[in-house]
């Protein structure tokens, strides 16, 4: 009989004992939160597993356009106006390596896997929903208000087919000197 008492009582001061600990863990500033921070045990996991499991439910299972070379030299250009700065073109992007997570470089080769390129070996919809939405704690921002459906379709089939050679046409617009 005495025993319940102890247990109920042991549970009641973990419900208080643990949030007070959290906050103050929270408080006195030792949650990293700047970018050079090692990460935060399990953080990447933490992280993955809701984000694709979101992805998955939500994006898009194909394009509503076709990739022509057209829709490919739109989305180049708009990929230079609005995602170089982080995810580089060419030549890697000066500060998107800077950045926590570190943005990753669009037209770099994978590097245990050197056939893909990018994101070219994710489905065009998950790009699509990342353009569209964006993640949050990583910098991606969204760009649901920014762009049209049609802009961010073509942003995505460019990187989709960033391991293939591109049409002349966007291949220059991706080599073309920055203004």
């Amino acid at each position: 009989m005495r025993k319940r008492p102890l247990a109920l009582l042991s549970f009641l001061f973990g419900m208080i004992a643990f949030p007070a600990v959290l906050y103050v863990y929270f408080a006195v500033g030792r949650l990293p939160v700047a970018v050079t921070d090692n990460p935060f045990p399990f953080e990447a996991a933490i992280v993955r597993v809701p984000l694709h499991a979101r992805i998955d439910r939500e994006m898009p299972k194909q394009a509503p356009m076709p990739v022509t070379n057209d829709n490919l030299v739109a989305g180049m250009q708009i990929y230079r106006e609005q995602c170089a700065s982080c995810h580089g073109l060419k030549a890697p992007s000066k500060f998107g390596p800077t950045m926590f997570p570190r943005a990753p470089q669009l037209w770099e080769r994978h590097k245990n896997k050197p056939e893909v390129v990018g994101v070219s070996d994710d489905p065009v919809g998950e790009t699509y929903w990342k353009i569209k939405n964006g993640i949050r704690l990583s910098g991606m921002p969204s760009y649901k208000t920014l762009l049209t459906e049609d802009q961010m379709w073509q942003v995505a089939m460019v990187l989709s087919v960033a391991d293939k050679p591109l049409p002349p046409d966007a291949a220059k617009t991706l080599v073309a000197p920055l203004p």
